[in-house]
């Protein structure tokens, strides 16, 4: 990866369909289908290859996952975590692949997470509370992060409310408060050494999410799932000011894309001299990239 010619690091992207899946239209798996009405785009699923092809033709890197839900059976239509790092193998240039386990696995998600560093080579952790039903301050999670921390790798946690079951009976079952950012002011404390993304701006919790941040060194905010000009007016001004070495351009692509979230950047007040940092730098030294050659 050649990080000095990316124009910018998307921090959070998906990818949906495993490269052994027939095709199949989008439209025709209920989780995506209900992703983009609430999200008001045409439903698309990837794979890591084209994924790769997309970020690549935009010269940026993308870190991309799936979300792991034990309780949930497998579709043999998604990747697992071991394939997205096995595909991204091959397109080192663009992709960061990140690994996904539920805690609710027990110890046989401390087993894969070790073999998920180990034997593929991910470079950080993907959690989504709501959707796999857990307090992150649990002491179930702590086994996870004990292996993730002593891999000196960071953990990237979803936060505020969720496109996952919404509009659908019952909310799909995804309770919100568990992604509540003060549940990783916990994590924080107990595991210092262990970067954290809080991704997303976090409706209804901003503000929690701002003095975690700004309170906790290791710490960081990706931007992604709103566009920028729906961004609350105080997440701006620490953007700008207190955080503008701790926020990260995500999208959560494909539902927004690099375009329309850089384009929507344009018309809100970020300073111009913060945003290199947003868009690459402060990722670069995250995630430990070399600057030249990786």
């Amino acid at each position: 990866m050649d990080v000095a010619k990316l124009k910018a690091i998307d921090v959070h992207t998906h990818v949906h369909r495993s490269v052994n899946a027939p095709e199949a239209s989008a439209e025709d798996n209920e989780h995506m289908a209900a992703m983009a009405a609430y999200f008001k785009t045409k439903a698309a699923a990837f794979t890591v290859d084209d994924l790769a092809a997309h970020y690549r033709e935009r010269n940026m890197a993308a870190v991309t996952f799936t979300i792991d839900v034990a309780a949930r059976p497998h579709d043999p239509m998604q990747p697992t975590s071991e394939e997205i790092a096995e595909r991204a193998q091959d397109h080192k240039d663009v992709i960061i692949p990140f690994g996904s386990v539920d805690p609710a696995r027990g110890p046989e998600a401390v087993r894969r997470a070790r073999s998920l560093i180990n034997d593929y080579g991910v470079k950080g952790f993907k959690f989504h509370p709501s959707a796999q039903d857990f307090y992150p301050n649990s002491r179930e999670a702590y086994r996870l992060y004990e292996v993730i921390a002593e891999a000196k790798l960071p953990a990237l946690f979803h936060t505020g409310q969720t496109g996952a079951g919404a509009g659908t009976r019952g909310g799909g079952g995804i309770r919100l408060e568990y992604s509540n950012p003060m549940h990783l002011d916990h994590v924080a404390v107990d595991f210092p050494d262990m970067p954290i993304i809080l991704a997303h701006p976090s409706f209804p919790w901003q503000e929690e999410a701002l003095s975690v941040a700004t309170h906790k060194p290791q710490v960081y905010i990706d931007l992604s799932g709103w566009s920028p000009k729906y961004f609350p007016p105080i997440l701006v001004q620490y953007a700008n000011t207190l955080l503008k070495d701790k926020v990260l351009f995500g999208t959560d692509f494909p539902v927004l894309t690099a375009e329309r979230w850089m384009s929507d950047l344009e018309k809100i007040g970020i300073r111009d001299e913060v945003k290199p940092g947003i868009f690459k730098d402060n990722a670069v030294r995250l995630l430990g990239l070399d600057q030249s050659d990786t």
